[in-house]
């Protein structure tokens, strides 16, 4: 069993394109350079448990519409949008897996396809989309 990396950009700037940039980049949380280190411990340890860690202001960024067309939700079938909400719940491929009773290669293939649909680049901006939508 190979062992996950999860990544938590840590910056001093409060700049909203940085922390969606970061996220792209691959990382599963934003948190801020000036936090006290007791307050950093709940965000890693949900970061460890699968949850993706954001402020409350890139937060509403990410689940703001971008336009006022139809839901880009629109378009997934019934199993995409299952798919999508297992994802927004946090659940890791190996949970979705056995949710969904398919290998773990056919959920990584079928993940990859779902945020090219939803031009997205990561699980957490996904996850975005689904609360926006109402998926959650």
């Amino acid at each position: 069993m190979a062992l996950a990396t999860r990544v938590v950009a840590i910056s001093g700037l409060d700049e909203t394109d940085l922390m969606v940039q970061a996220l792209r980049a691959g990382a599963e949380g934003y948190l801020p350079k000036s936090s006290e280190p007791e307050e950093l411990m709940p965000p890693r340890l949900a970061l460890l448990g699968g949850w993706a860690v954001l402020p409350a202001e890139l937060l509403a960024a990410l689940v703001r519409p971008a336009h006022n067309g139809p839901p880009v939700t629109a378009v997934l079938d019934d199993e995409e949008r299952r798919l999508l909400q297992l994802i927004a719940k946090g659940c890791r491929t190996v949970e979705i897996a056995e949710e969904l009773r398919l290998s773990e290669r056919t959920v990584k293939r079928l993940t990859a396809s779902l945020l090219r649909k939803l031009r997205v680049s990561s699980r957490t901006e996904a996850a975005a989309v689904a609360g926006n939508a109402g998926l959650l």
